[in-house]
């Protein structure tokens, strides 16, 4: 015995067995090496893509505004017979709000008289600025007949001159900014009219073919609602198909072939389930086109797979001596699963589902099928009004040619990320809260 152990003593410490170890060992610190490299590349990729989005995109939540003097003169908005609050807001539809901006700025520029030059002072201000004041008259009527100074939304190419992102310091002809316009606003600069603020109108505004009117409210809203018809109907079903497959069905070439299809049904592409969907939803049951019920019961037949999928793993995960003690103290199956086995493994199925909801608040191709890619200015209301999702924005916003949608499309990708991290985190959270260790 003493003799074995020498012998295998010394074959360790052979200097061959020595070499065999070395190279063993510098293989694994090669092989530790180049998997944090790969971790590293990862999460600095991942830095990058976010700091460029956020660099782009920070813009989107900063707005400038130009400082006037507006005389809500009744004259002038055709309105000085109108004395009840109602008739002011019926006459406020038709008036004109665009003289009462004009006329502001002709008062800053008397020395402006040519009607190109006219042109080029009105086009420092957004198209929107009739708008809010109409807006500010209805909400307040004793404004009729007085003169206030009101910050107004900017046009998008001044927008983006004041925020640095258009150039000063380069020839006329390749800036949008003309030299005339350029002295227009270093004047009302040194005036103290124009400023930068907080963009609640990218948080609380629709779609608008004007950059700087721009929100992401609607699109917002749309999503919210396409989620909840997908979550309201994906995750009874994919809960219920788990249990059944993985506790009451039966071993067979029929279940076999059940499981095969639903594996097989969670890698299909997403633009397939966008074409059942336009066959079955659109052409057949005649559902309204672009709605967030048509989208989320789309996105439910995507989301369906993953769901049962990750259901199945965690009601496995469920030790079978939970089910046998339930089963000795007389339980019924169906008191099994609802009583022992389905709480124990809901913090897995939450997880996947939170998962398969997040996937689901990405997509694009599905929701383009099904004609959510249109321009919708109004926020939905209900399941059946037209409305359009987040992503979609994205894509609408990326493909538009004027340059202040640059910047939304990254702010909105911003928001978007925000949505999909904090419902990847509350995975994270559940799974660790209610996780049971055995």
């Amino acid at each position: 015995m003493s003799e074995a152990r020498s012998t295998i003593a010394a074959r360790w410490s052979s200097p061959e067995m020595r070499a065999r170890l070395r190279r063993r060992r510098a293989a694994e610190r090669r092989f530790r090496r180049l998997g944090l490299l790969g971790i590293s590349l990862a999460v600095a990729s991942l830095a990058a893509l976010l700091a460029s989005i956020a660099w782009s995109g920070v813009g989107a939540f900063r707005c400038t505004q130009v400082r006037l003097a507006i005389a809500f003169d009744p004259a002038a908005l055709g309105i000085e017979d109108v004395l009840a609050a109602e008739g002011i807001a019926q006459a406020a539809t038709q008036a004109d709000f665009d003289a009462l901006v004009r006329a502001g700025l002709r008062e800053l520029f008397p020395e402006v008289s040519e009607r190109r030059d006219l042109r080029a002072l009105q086009s420092l201000v957004s198209s929107g600025a009739r708008t809010h004041l109409r807006e500010r008259l209805l909400a307040d009527p004793s404004l009729l007949g007085r003169r206030v100074d009101l910050w107004l939304p900017a046009d998008d190419e001044v927008d983006l001159l004041v925020k640095g992102a258009i150039p000063r310091d380069v020839p006329e002809v390749d800036r949008r900014i003309t030299d005339q316009e350029l002295a227009f606003i270093d004047r009302l600069a040194a005036e103290g009219r124009i400023r930068t603020r907080f963009n609640a109108t990218f948080l609380r505004a629709g779609d608008s073919r004007e950059p700087e009117l721009a929100g992401i409210r609607g699109a917002a809203t749309g999503s919210l609602l396409t989620l909840f018809v997908t979550i309201l109907i994906a995750f009874p079903l994919g809960v219920a198909a788990a249990i059944y497959l993985e506790e009451f069905a039966p071993r067979n070439r029929w279940t076999d072939l059940i499981e095969v299809n639903i594996n097989n049904l969670a890698a299909v592409p997403s633009i397939v389930f966008g074409l059942l969907g336009l066959a079955v939803f659109l052409n057949f049951a005649a559902l309204p086109r672009s709605a967030p019920l048509v989208g989320g019961l789309t996105l439910a037949l995507m989301t369906l797979p993953t769901i049962i999928i990750a259901g199945r793993s965690a009601i496995q995960a469920v030790p079978p001596s939970i089910r046998e003690a339930a089963r000795g103290l007389g339980a019924s199956p169906l008191q099994v699963v609802a009583h022992h086995v389905l709480p124990l493994a809901l913090p897995g199925i939450l997880t996947g589902a939170i998962i398969g909801m997040a996937r689901a608040l990405g997509e694009t191709a599905p929701l383009l099928m099904i004609g959510m890619v249109a321009f919708v200015v109004d926020v939905p209301r209900g399941l059946t009004d037209a409305a359009t999702v987040l992503p979609v924005q994205i894509f609408l916003w990326a493909d538009s040619p004027e340059r202040g949608f640059v910047e939304k499309t990254s702010g909105a990708a911003l928001v978007l990320l925000g949505f999909l991290i904090a419902m990847n985190a509350a995975a994270v959270v559940l799974r660790q809260r209610f996780a049971k260790r055995w």
